[in-house]
Parts: C-alpha cells; sequence; structure tokens
C-alpha cells in the first residue's frame, strides 16, 4: 500500500528509502522468483530500488543513463542515453526549441564518455546482471519529463528483457501514460494532479552521493544486512 498521509502535509514519502519500501508492497508478485532483477536509475533510483531488492529477494544492479539536456537550459530534457548504445529523443522538445540534429549529436557525444563512466564507477568490478529472458523492475526515484526511463526501457529491450516492469514512487500523469505503451507493467501510485516536481513528493531530496551508491549496490551484492 502507499504510504499513508498524516494531515495536510506537502510531501507523500520521508525519504528515497521510505519510498521504495511502498514500491515493495505494490511488487509482492515478484517476490522469489528467479528470474526478476531490479535495475535502479542512478543516482537517485538506487536507494528506492534498494529495499526493493531486498524484499522481493531479487539482484540489484544499476542501469546507466544520461540526460541530454537543452544547451543552456540543461535540465529539460531532449532526450537521453543509456547503456547498449541506446538514445532516445523527446521529439516534442527538439522540434519547439528548434534544435538541430548537429546540436543533438554533440549533446550526445559529451555524454558518453560520462554514462561509460558511470557504469564503471558504480559497478566497480562487478559484472553486468544479464537482462536476456529476465523479468526487470525497473527503478528511479519519479517521473517527470521520463526521458531517462524511456532509454532504460529502450536498454533493456535491445538487451532482451523477457518483461519490463517501470516502478516509480511519483510521477506526471501524462508521463505515466506514456510508459504504459512502452513497458508491460507500470507501479507508479502517485500522480498529482497538479505535478510540478519529483522532489516536491518527499520531506528529505538531497542529492544522493557516489559513495551512498556505491555502498547499497554492494550490500546488495553481498546479501545486505
Amino acid at each position: 500500500m502507499p504510504p499513508r498521509r498524516e494531515g495536510p502535509r506537502p510531501w507523500i514519502y520521508r525519504d528515497r528509502a521510505h519510498a521504495g519500501r511502498a514500491l515493495a508492497a505494490l511488487l509482492a508478485a515478484y517476490a522469489g522468483r528467479d528470474d526478476v532483477i531490479v535495475l535502479a536509475l542512478p543516482r537517485g533510483g538506487v536507494p528506492v530500488a534498494y529495499p526493493i531488492a531486498r524484499t522481493l529477494g531479487a539482484p540489484l544492479d544499476i542501469l546507466a543513463v544520461r540526460k541530454l539536456g537543452v544547451p543552456g537550459h540543461e535540465e529539460l530534457a531532449m532526450g537521453a542515453v543509456a547503456e547498449g548504445g541506446v538514445r532516445v529523443l523527446n521529439q516534442d522538445v527538439v522540434s519547439h526549441l528548434a534544435i538541430d540534429v548537429a546540436t543533438v549529436d554533440a549533446v550526445t557525444r559529451a555524454q558518453l564518455p560520462r554514462l561509460e563512466d558511470q557504469e564503471t564507477r558504480f559497478r566497480a568490478d562487478r559484472q553486468a546482471a544479464p537482462r536476456q529472458g529476465r523479468k526487470v523492475v525497473l527503478v528511479d526515484d519519479g517521473l517527470a519529463t521520463g526521458s531517462t526511463m524511456e532509454a532504460a526501457i529502450a536498454s533493456c529491450r535491445r538487451a532482451g528483457a523477457a518483461q519490463i516492469v517501470v516502478a516509480v514512487p511519483v510521477g506526471a500523469s501524462s508521463t505515466v501514460a506514456r510508459l504504459k505503451v512502452l513497458a508491460e507493467e507500470v507501479v507508479c501510485p502517485e500522480t498529482p494532479a497538479h505535478f510540478r516536481a519529483v522532489g516536491l513528493a518527499y520531506q528529505e531530496f538531497e542529492r544522493v552521493a557516489d559513495a551512498d551508491v556505491v555502498a547499497l549496490l554492494s550490500a546488495a551484492s553481498e546479501g545486505g544486512r
């Protein structure tokens, strides 16, 4: 069940771990299965995914993905790149802002080394969890434009995933609707009528440190505590 609201507070979840526990309860059908893996979008998706993987008894890994920000307005995504050579574009943003192909390609080239660095830094010497024939639960801390999640879905498809479940604590209703066409299932208990930003759903929404990501992935690989 989603977390109960206690009075007229503006936030839904105390922190990402709280959101992860709430999502884990909604994913009980995937518990105890040896064909399920949980893939987190770094960085913010990792502390959400950790309690999910623990509850389901499933392996936890990252799926490296980088947003392609509009030059000069980097918080606005015009697309994303993901491991496996995947790039997706938000054609509405690209067309509306008349962003040319050369600009998109330049931003893509700038992000590819950062994508590779993300894989190396967070996985350390661990092998990537296999996707082929698996039921993949993709986790992030929320959905705004959904570009990075769309790239993650495409990456899993290319890697041969048998089923893709998107699990996020909160998201824009239009984005959730779009992703339902791309994934077999989308679990998103909160779609605020006037969605403005993912962080507004959390009481604590601090930037996740690289060290925290590494520690959670290490704990998951060792069985946690």
